[in-house]
């Protein structure tokens, strides 16, 4: 076979690869590189280069290079115009460079310079063209060799070329795709967000948000809700949800905690009395429930009611009326009732504690509110927040919480869920008095080796001076990414000491080295 036939078959060789390599991989890096490595083996051009221009600062970067160093590619840097590479890019014509010693536009940017060169090597540079604008370039070195010989390269390249414009072209339609969906996320997270985020309640996690699907689709009718949960998970601010996002938000809203009062005073507040009805009566009085007119009516603790009080309930859920004490006249109103308890309402059902008849009156619509170590996920935003919010409050400086603290609030069980958290966070902001809460600065009940999951069942002061040390050790070792030589210095350690508290405190310090 004669030499031109072969070279011949070197490039179909060569194009049929690269074509490959278009069609295997959407990885845009992957694919320019394995486009120069192929110039390399078929057609023994070395040293390849593309360019691309970043039109934001109008400067020629080199994206991948074959065969230099990556402080050479850092160095690649050009004008438009500037060296061979800027007046390719700027004429969007190629320029052949014979021998790259005698031409003094070669900046020798990305290689040594001439003078320590012993062979005579050729540069040719063509330019890369998407939708008839000049993108950038590509570049190769080869021995050097005849004009003729060079004027057929420069062929070979320019299709070459336009294959990377089109592997570029499809790479900037997948970004754009790309972006579009997530902007598309976004957007559709926002509407999530406004169409079942209520203001004032905190959590993203899966059961909150069947709350808040709940809330918004009893929240335009006039059907009572139940709402059921432990105390202190947040019932009467998803009361207010439901009030606030009905077509009565513009009414009045009346709140009755009906645990908090004595029952000889609670049938008078919830239906006032008239004048003399009893000692004390000197006037006429208008109760909670025609407070509430034309608006909603909120019951917490329905469950501590007394038969009597719920037989005249039962009355108002079905009719609308009611008599006020020692009163007569019948008093028609127009109200949405909305009740909650964390009673268990089957049990006092079955202990003729809590009549059936009004049990389902009530419990048209229920919504469960899920006790806090049900909702793990939703811990660190509802400490973020009371966080921001007693900072505020308080006027302190503090601006974050420590890991070791963070992981106590979220392995403790919160018998008094939410509410619990919440004085934990007010009482940990004003103990705090640096820019960052840290586990002795949350309350005893979070400090047990049973809640941080530590192997220490040492009580007082040694276990306090424990939590203390295993702390500034963790915060020390994330402020030097994990390099503990670098920690023991902050801590004025010995490496041999601070290696045997870490594996006291079974710290893991390969952790933080991932943010290096």
């Amino acid at each position: 076979m004669s030499k031109k036939k072969r070279a011949h078959f070197q490039e179909v060789d060569l194009l049929h690869d690269i074509a490959m390599v278009l069609v295997e991989s959407l990885d845009i890096r992957h694919t320019l590189e394995s486009i120069l490595h192929l110039l390399e083996i078929h057609a023994k051009l070395r040293r390849g280069m593309i360019t691309i221009l970043d039109p934001q600062q109008e400067l020629l970067k080199v994206t991948v290079a074959h065969g230099i160093t990556e402080a050479a590619k850092q160095r690649g840097v050009y004008k438009v115009g500037e060296g061979i590479t800027g007046k390719v890019v700027e004429t969007g014509e190629a320029i052949i460079v014979p021998d790259i010693r005698k031409d003094p536009r070669f900046l020798f940017r990305t290689r040594p310079h001439a003078s320590t060169s012993v062979k005579k090597r050729s540069f040719v540079c063509v330019p890369i063209r998407m939708d008839k604008r000049v993108v950038g370039a590509l570049s190769v070195d080869k021995e050097f060799d005849d004009k003729a010989v060079l004027i057929d390269i420069v062929k070979i390249l320019n299709i070459v070329a336009s294959f990377i414009a089109q592997a570029l072209k499809l790479h900037q339609l997948v970004e754009e795709e790309k972006k579009e969906l997530f902007d598309e996320n976004i957007r559709l997270r926002e509407n999530l967000k406004e169409r079942y985020q209520v203001e004032g309640i905190v959590g993203n996690s899966g059961c909150m948000n069947q709350v808040y699907a709940l809330i918004n689709q009893v929240a335009s009718s006039t059907t009572t809700v139940l709402i059921r949960g432990e105390s202190g998970t947040g019932k009467e601010l998803v009361a207010n949800a439901v009030h606030y996002s009905s077509p009565r938000a513009n009414k009045a809203f009346i709140k009755m905690n009906c645990a908090a009062m004595p029952e000889s005073l609670l049938e008078s507040e919830l239906f006032g009395h008239e004048k003399g009805a009893f000692t004390g009566a000197t006037e006429r009085k208008m109760g909670r429930f025609e407070l509430a007119d034309g608006g909603t009516i909120f019951l917490d603790e329905i469950g501590e009611f007394s038969n009597a009080l719920q037989i005249k309930l039962l009355r108002v859920l079905q009719g609308r009326e009611f008599e006020r004490v020692g009163g007569r006249n019948t008093i028609k109103i127009n109200i949405r009732v909305i009740v909650a308890t964390n009673k268990n309402l089957e049990e006092a059902i079955k202990k003729k504690e809590f009549r059936e008849d009004l049990y389902y009156r009530i419990n048209v619509f229920p919504i469960y509110l899920p006790p806090l170590r049900e909702r793990k996920d939703d811990i660190i935003l509802l400490v973020e927040h009371f966080l921001e919010k007693y900072v505020k409050e308080n006027f302190k400086t503090v601006k974050r919480i420590s890991t070791p603290a963070i992981d106590m609030l979220v392995s403790y069980h919160w018998p008094g869920n939410v509410r619990e958290l919440e004085n934990c966070m007010e009482r940990a902001v004003l103990l705090c008095d640096e820019d960052v809460i840290r586990a002795h600065h949350l309350p005893p009940s979070l400090q047990t080796a049973e809640t941080t999951h530590t192997q220490f069942q040492r009580k007082g002061l040694v276990r306090y001076l424990d939590n203390i040390e295993k702390e500034m050790i963790i915060e020390t070792l994330k402020k030097v990414k994990g390099h503990q030589k670098n920690a023991a210095k902050e801590l004025d350690l010995t490496e041999r000491m601070l290696g045997y508290k870490i594996k006291k405190h079974d710290i893991r310090s390969k952790l933080y080295q991932k943010n290096t």
